[in-house]
């Protein structure tokens, strides 16, 4: 009597798990809220005060959210001055919410795949997933894999949707 054979392996399929695609980094955020003048302004003064006294240092490796907590109204080159200190450790930054980020580093990350290895391939987006967007990453994951594979699939491979095969 011959060993278990796995039938997935045999198959040729490749199985993508969306949650190899979560960020890896920290994910922390800046409040512009707490430079507010009482609240509700911003002066250019104080806040360059901040700027220059922060220690931007303390972002490395990790992936920042700009955001004002508060109903404010904060100018474009507040956002900007933020950006250009995190910019010269080479922080990856968004202006918005942790969501928002998230996706964006879902996103830059699937876009990073090579693609050469899915080439004319089956593939299987794996359905049962520990992301926080998975909506979000398997539409870019479709967008990205179509114009390669030969068929793309999602679920498990006992039990899989056909999502696109090409013609």
């Amino acid at each position: 009597m011959d060993g278990i054979k796995n039938k997935v392996t045999e198959s040729g399929l490749l199985q993508l798990d969306m949650a190899d695609f979560k960020p890896t980094q920290q994910i922390v955020g800046i409040d512009i809220a707490s430079q507010l003048w009482k609240g509700l302004v911003l002066k250019e003064k104080e806040f360059r005060l901040w700027i220059n006294e922060h220690d931007w240092s303390s972002y490395v490796g990790k992936a920042v959210f700009i955001f004002c907590s508060t109903d404010a109204i904060i100018p474009t080159w507040a956002f900007m001055l933020i950006g250009s200190k995190l910019s010269l450790f080479e922080v990856y930054y968004e202006m918005g919410n942790q969501d928002e980020l998230e996706k964006s580093l879902i996103k830059k990350r699937i876009l990073s795949l090579d693609l050469a290895g899915f080439l004319d391939q089956r593939v299987i987006v794996k359905g049962c997933s520990s992301i926080s967007c998975p909506e979000f990453a398997s539409t870019i994951l479709v967008m990205h894999l179509c114009p390669v594979v030969k068929s793309l699939m999602y679920g498990e491979p006992c039990s899989t949707v056909p999502i696109y095969k090409k013609r």
